[in-house]
């Protein structure tokens, strides 16, 4: 009895931390505290469980958990900045797949009893699993794995039916009476295929929304199974990541004007961008002079970092410009659209890492009235983040999300690798405009450049 209070009594602490650490993290200046005290919840909530009667296998259990944070230990300290999205995307699929885990292991040992908690079992493991593979193909497409989207012919009505037989396989798994070993491996199987194939068609601009979601389907997963294993750490902790993933989602959705349906089963690729007006002109080339001396006499510039700059590593480079032409007397601010790069905030950690300072950085709605009184928009990497046709091309897979105002700026300079359509596959509209030049060269060495003759004009 006295274990069991102690348990509970702890358990409740912890729940409390890991909301106030959720509250933290909300604010990038708060974040890394937030981050800490998830991190001392996650070792009490760990440390408390050795407390539970009965429990067996400390051995086991001590060199998992052992070689896990030494991995994570690792990793941690070895991943670049620019790879930070595929490592939050295998994050959230570990998280997913050790939910489903517990519940294939419940299900094996034959400990799941009654409707109630075999449903949530169910539910936890199909929730799960689809986190578990949906994440590995998406950390495939990030870390350059898998390079193309991946369709089958009638998509959505494979989507439809897979999900359909697994859900019934689901529920035949609830109904009966013992438990079917064959039923419960096919489940998984096609709870697994489900994950894979309902991710490898999108990329883009909606990769952000789907990495957020599998989050959210993690925390749910791992709810469920916390109800399962009557675990309240669990239960809390699953419902806070999934309740705040879930908001989110919907808000990186709402950001980009496209119901979550769309992003599933239209996803903006390659194979989706087919369509949309003519556009006219040409692009037209600038050199690192060129930009340099409109920038360094301009009086405000507009930066608007994209994955170019996250790839090329460049964001040191970019504050670096940025404090030489303040230096010079022009006002620089940063522009970041909610789904610019390949995870949630992800252009916001690149510049803080950089050392850009919080108020120098604006979202959307702050930033976008600005955008026809400054005299240089600078976009690094950007692309359907800053495509007009999304508000004039109702054929377009992006009409309606809401863009960057890059193109009202007097002068807009685009830094860009070549002359592609980019990762999405839709042409970009703002390239032929004759107030835009292109910068071509990866942002890491473009940039330098633009620094060195910033820097000549200053003398």
């Amino acid at each position: 009895m006295t274990a069991k209070w102690f348990i509970d009594a702890s358990y409740f602490a912890v729940a409390v931390v890991f909301i106030l650490a959720l509250k933290a993290m909300s604010s990038p200046v708060t974040a890394r505290r937030g981050i800490v005290w998830g991190g001392i919840a996650m070792v009490a909530a760990t440390l408390v469980t050795f407390a539970t009667p009965g429990l067996q296998n400390f051995g086991w259990m001590i060199l998992a958990i052992v070689s896990g944070a030494a991995v994570a230990w690792w990793s941690g300290k070895t991943v670049k900045m620019t790879d930070m999205p595929q490592m939050v995307a295998i994050y959230n699929g570990m998280g997913g797949g050790a939910a489903a885990a517990i519940a294939a292991l419940e299900f094996a040992r034959g400990e799941v009893h009654g409707t109630v908690v075999a449903t949530l079992a169910v539910l936890g493991a199909l929730i799960g699993s689809v986190a578990f593979s949906g994440s590995c193909i998406a950390f495939a497409k990030l870390q350059g794995i898998m390079k193309k989207a991946w369709r089958l012919p009638a998509q959505n009505a494979v989507n439809v039916a897979l999900a359909l037989v697994t859900i019934g396989l689901g529920v035949a798994i609830i109904a009966a009476d013992t438990i079917n070993p064959q039923l419960v491996i096919a489940f998984f199987v096609l709870a697994l295929i489900l994950g894979a194939i309902l991710t490898s068609p999108i990329g883009g601009a909606d990769m952000p929304v789907v990495i957020s979601l599998l989050n959210a389907f993690t925390g749910l997963a791992v709810g469920f199974e916390g109800y399962v294993l009557g675990n309240p750490a669990l239960i809390v902790a699953g419902i806070v990541v999934g309740a705040s993933g879930t908001l989110l989602t919907q808000l990186m959705a709402k950001a980009m004007n496209r119901p979550i349906s769309n992003v599933l089963f239209t996803p903006i690729s390659g194979a989706a961008s087919g369509g949309g007006e003519g556009i006219e002109g040409t692009m037209k080339e600038f050199s690192a002079l060129d930009a340099a001396s409109v920038m360094r006499y301009a009086s405000k510039v507009i930066i608007v970092p994209g994955y170019g700059m996250a790839v090329a590593g460049a964001q040191h480079k970019v504050w670096e410009m940025a404090q030489l032409l303040e230096e010079g007397g022009v006002e620089v601010v940063f522009a970041i659209h909610p789904v610019a790069g390949r995870m949630p905030g992800h252009m916001n950690v690149l510049l803080a890492e950089a050392g850009v300072p919080y108020d120098k950085i604006f979202d959307l709605e702050e930033i976008n009235a600005d955008f026809p009184q400054a005299e240089v928009a600078l976009v690094i990497g950007a692309n359907d983040v800053v495509n007009p046709v999304a508000r004039t091309d109702k054929s377009s897979p992006i009409y309606g999300m809401p863009i960057l105002n890059v193109d009202m700026a007097q002068n807009v300079i685009v830094v860009k690798r070549g002359k592609g359509a980019g990762y999405s596959g839709i042409e970009n509209a703002l390239f032929y405009k004759d107030n835009c030049r292109m910068l071509y060269g990866s942002a890491q060495q473009a940039i330098a450049e633009v620094i060195t003759h910033v820097k000549a004009l200053e003398v």
